[in-house]
């Protein structure tokens, strides 16, 4: 990384100290009285608050989650000039999802959703206002209703079906080459799966055929992985208003061109769909993938004051329901495996279920996922231990409001820490141990879908991630056919590293490189 130029630094530097004088006085003269606050963590410096105690080589959620142990489990973080809410316990963010749900509905306006998510149009990144009301409606209505996760079960099928094939093939062919252990790095093929998988429902192809050349797959696939990293990144502007004309770290830049590549990319996409909209008009038979049913409803919706162009709100939706699903989905399936391979025997136990309820003559199908509750207790015991984004997108407070007796002003943001939430002692024995059978036996009822506050991987209230059913059939689903058909292993005695990269989402810090051999007769993959 370059150094910064010195002179720019120490311009920088002068601006930062002119404008906390200027804040500082005027919040003395404009703040008549106090009312009780939530504590603020200690070692603050002026104008960069508590900046500088973020470890460059520790996820911020495990450096949040230290200060939880040292403040308590609700305490109030500076990003610079920006004081933000810090919540490590679940019945203050159940509190905060229900009574004052509504509150906290909204998102802040960070740099990266203007830049990124077509100017605050994605879902995800929306302000809380009409636009993110209708935007989730007609997403959930065209792909994310049980109904329509059913209806699309034969897509998944046959995308595990031609994954599991894939991967027999290449460990035949490894083996044929060279009598060495066939190594595969499986968040490599992890990823590969859900892209396809998702790919196929959203835009009616598979990842690795959707483009005309390999360059464009790769810049698309360097996108998608991009997109994520750049949320995680520190912007000054979003914590130094005045300096937001400045694009320190080149940050901004970057994400117009990462922007710009999607944008292209699901243009044409969305171009492809409109000429075969037309060729086939009138034709109801052929299936339609989630982008017609955005083309038909968007278009055909008169009654609806649109906040944004029809192409913008098409692109932004499908963009958002890829990127949802492809990161976080392939994380949780990479750490299930990770924890599984570092416990042998809740491993041979799940193999022991698969045999059992499946037998040995057939892959599992999606109708054998109720039967296989160690496969889905194994599941939560990953997400809980290992969400995918170990702190909730960022909420913004629309008004005052009071939360665990403390007064929290307008404009507040909140930053849930749902890792450290779910490991909570008085609710959970032995917290950061692996262990599955709690949830058959202790907390046999607590499910992954925000009905209960103490497990929120998927976040919870109105601004819970709408696409739980989905996520949850993809990795039942692929992580099944996985386990039943290879056995898997480490490449050494030594246990796997755990280290925990950063960003939006929390992957692996490292490849998951296991030793593979099947389990089933060849005629079965």
């Amino acid at each position: 990384m370059e150094e910064p130029h010195v002179l720019t630094v120490i311009i920088f530097a002068g601006l930062l100290f002119f404008f906390y004088v200027i804040f500082t006085m005027c919040r003395r003269y404009v703040v008549p009285h106090r009312k009780r606050l939530p504590p603020e963590a200690g070692g603050a410096w002026p104008v960069i608050g508590h900046l500088h105690l973020l470890n460059a080589s520790e996820p911020i959620h495990i450096t949040l989650a230290k200060m939880a142990d040292a403040y308590g489990p609700i305490f109030t973080f500076r990003f610079g000039m920006k004081k933000t809410l810090i919540v490590s316990n679940w019945e203050i963010a159940k509190e905060l999802f229900t009574t004052n749900d509504r509150i906290f509905a909204s998102r802040p306006k960070l740099l990266a959703s203007k830049l990124l998510a077509y100017d605050y149009a994605m879902i995800g990144f929306s302000l809380y206002n009409p636009h993110w009301r209708y935007v989730r409606k007609i997403a959930t209505l065209g792909l994310l209703t049980n109904h329509r996760v059913e209806q699309l079960e034969h897509i998944r099928a046959v995308e595990v079906q031609t994954w599991m094939k894939e991967l027999h093939e290449l460990y035949w062919l490894k083996n044929n080459k060279k009598s060495e252990k066939v190594v595969v790095d499986m968040k490599k093929w992890f990823q590969d799966i859900t892209l396809n998988t998702i790919f196929k429902m959203v835009i009616g192809k598979r990842f690795t055929t959707a483009f005309d050349d390999d360059e464009a797959s790769k810049k698309c696939r360097k996108a998608l992985r991009d997109f994520s990293e750049l949320f995680g990144k520190f912007i000054p502007s979003d914590w130094f208003p005045f300096v937001s004309w400045l694009d320190f770290g080149g940050h901004g830049e970057e994400m117009m061109k990462t922007a710009q590549i999607l944008d292209e990319t699901f243009h044409n996409f969305l171009q492809q769909h409109r000429k075969k909209r037309d060729y086939s008009k009138g034709n109801m038979d052929q299936e339609q993938d989630f982008m017609d049913l955005m083309i038909s409803t968007v278009e055909d919706d008169e009654g609806e004051p649109l906040s944004y162009d029809v192409d913008t709100i098409i692109k932004a939706i499908c963009v958002n329901v890829i990127l949802g699903g492809f990161d976080t989905t392939s994380i949780v399936m990479t750490w299930a495996l990770s924890l599984l391979l570092n416990n042998k025997e809740t491993l041979r136990k799940v193999q022991v279920e698969l045999d059992e309820q499946i037998g040995r003559e057939r892959q599992v199908k999606e109708s054998d996922i109720k039967n296989l509750s160690y496969l889905q207790a194994i599941v939560k015991e990953t997400l809980r231990l290992h969400p995918a984004a170990p702190l909730l997108l960022p909420h913004e407070s629309l008004e005052d409001c009071t939360t665990a007796g403390y007064h929290i002003p307008k404009g507040t943001r909140l930053i849930v820490n749902v890792q450290k939430l779910q490991k909570d002692p008085c609710f959970w024995e032995d917290p950061c141990e692996f262990r599955p059978e709690r949830f058959l036996t202790s907390h046999k009822n607590i499910d992954v879908r925000g009905h209960n506050a103490q497990l929120i991987p998927f976040g919870n209230g109105r601004r819970k991630c709408p696409a739980i059913s989905l996520a949850l059939q993809i990795i039942y689903l692929t992580l099944a056919n996985f386990l039943h058909g290879f056995k898997t292993d480490r490449l050494s005695e030594e246990l796997f590293d755990m280290e925990e990269s950063g960003g939006l989402t929390s992957a692996r810090k490292t490849p998951l490189e296991v030793v593979l051999t099947p389990r089933l007769a060849t005629s079965i993959y």
